[in-house]
């Protein structure tokens, strides 16, 4: 595999601002590396994003997601636990859609959380880059439901 993005399954982080975009924040002020196929997507609270918003993220070509939550020190009251549950309502549902519920993954990561936030992308690198696109499962699952007689 090459370091283009086009060639490498897409990470999708979903990023609080008062957590997981201010330590990608300090990660870039370190000039640290992480992988190139990586997209930042702050957001107030991920606990706006329903279960369908991750299948349709894998079905539209993102691989892997990974929330970054501040944890409980967050400004939302009932944040941390409402996106908790969120995500755990997501993984039955990916397993109905024939996804790998790897794909998926909630982690702590603080304003000045520089090395966990480089491991879990890295993590999410590597995982991805052996079980490949999540589009595949899409049409393998699409294929064992139709098929060619």
């Amino acid at each position: 595999m090459t370091n283009s993005p086009e060639k490498k399954p897409k990470i999708l982080i979903l990023a609080t601002l008062s957590g997981g975009y201010a330590g990608a924040n300090a990660v870039g002020q370190l000039h640290s590396d992480y992988p190139v196929n990586t997209y930042v997507l702050p957001v107030m609270c991920p606990s706006m994003f329903p279960p369908e918003f991750y299948l349709r993220s894998f079905e539209q070509g993102i691989d892997g997601i990974i929330v970054m939550y501040s944890g409980t020190d967050s400004p939302f009251k009932g944040g941390p636990e409402r996106t908790a549950q969120l995500v755990n309502q997501t993984y039955p549902l990916m397993k109905d859609h024939g996804i790998d519920t790897r794909r998926l993954k909630l982690a702590a990561i603080c304003t000045v959380c520089t090395k966990p936030f480089i491991k879990e992308v890295n993590q999410m690198d590597e995982l991805l880059g052996g079980i490949g696109f999540a589009k595949d499962e899409f049409k393998a699952v699409a294929a064992d439901a139709h098929p060619v007689a």
